[in-house]
């Protein structure tokens, strides 16, 4: 059986691959308890240093399995079930958004409903000319899941956030990237060399990278102080790693010739 996440490591950089191509990604139980153990594994392992989200097929993730859904048991147990499986991805979501390692996301297609909220999960987002992205909860008689009531806000903020899930509004790329939900766009044959890159070059500056994610995310809970006395200890113990004294010693090569 074809394992609905993929997850390979490289160089550092681990690569979490929606795999329900059939079923535009949407998300059933499976990729549910496979998301989970995913987010478990980057949390954990300090060999992985950046991590790159996508998708295959033509969508990157229609939202929920609403057929799954449907099979899951009877009304009560249906509902039990829904909300344990929401309770699954979101520990791997909060998993990932609080690890200090930086995370990109490969759009190629559609992002709907619950597919806003693995995509908001990453630091950085990429999207293909052809993606698109939508609420559409209201269609279903539903509401907001995986992280989308309170990532979408933080990402485009209140009003355009409630205009995406109160609307029929569907956003093209290049609508996504002037909202801000997005961070780039670029065409479909340079998507995946795009976030290769990316990820690449946090891999191989991990302390930098992964500590400015952690400071800035940070800074959403707590006051501007504490904010600051972190920023003073994080860049004390940075100015100490070999990391830092070899790209100081490279910068200082560059500019004094």
């Amino acid at each position: 059986m074809t394992s609905p996440l993929l997850v390979s490591v490289d160089a550092g950089v681990a690569r979490l691959t929606l795999n329900r191509p059939e079923r535009l990604n949407a998300i059933d139980g499976a990729t549910a308890e496979a998301w989970r153990d995913a987010a478990r594994l980057v949390a954990s392992d300090d060999a992985i240093r950046a991590v790159i989200l996508d998708a295959a097929g033509r969508a990157f993730c229609a939202g929920g399995d609403l057929v799954a859904m449907g099979e899951l048991g009877g009304a009560e147990g249906q509902a039990r079930e829904v909300q344990r499986l929401a309770d699954v991805i979101h520990e791997g979501h909060a998993l990932l958004r609080s690890t200090s390692k930086p995370i990109v996301a490969a759009v190629q297609g559609p992002a709907v409903g619950g597919g806003l909220g693995y995509m908001l999960v990453a630091d950085v987002i990429v999207a293909s000319e052809a993606s698109s992205f939508a609420g559409k909860y209201p269609d279903v008689g539903l509401t907001p899941d995986c992280g989308v009531s309170a990532l979408l806000p933080r990402a485009i903020g209140e009003r355009r956030a409630l205009e995406l899930l109160l609307t029929s509004r569907r956003l093209t790329s290049d609508e996504a990237y002037s909202w801000g939900l997005v961070s780039e766009v670029v065409a479909a044959d340079e998507l995946a060399g795009r976030v290769d890159e990316i990820a690449a070059e946090w891999a191989g500056n991990a302390n930098a990278y992964g500590q400015a994610k952690r400071l800035a995310i940070a800074s959403l809970a707590r006051g501007l102080q504490a904010s600051l006395d972190d920023e003073a200890v994080t860049i004390a113990r940075a100015f100490e790693t070999p990391e830092s004294a070899a790209r100081r010693a490279a910068f200082t090569a560059r500019t004094s010739r």
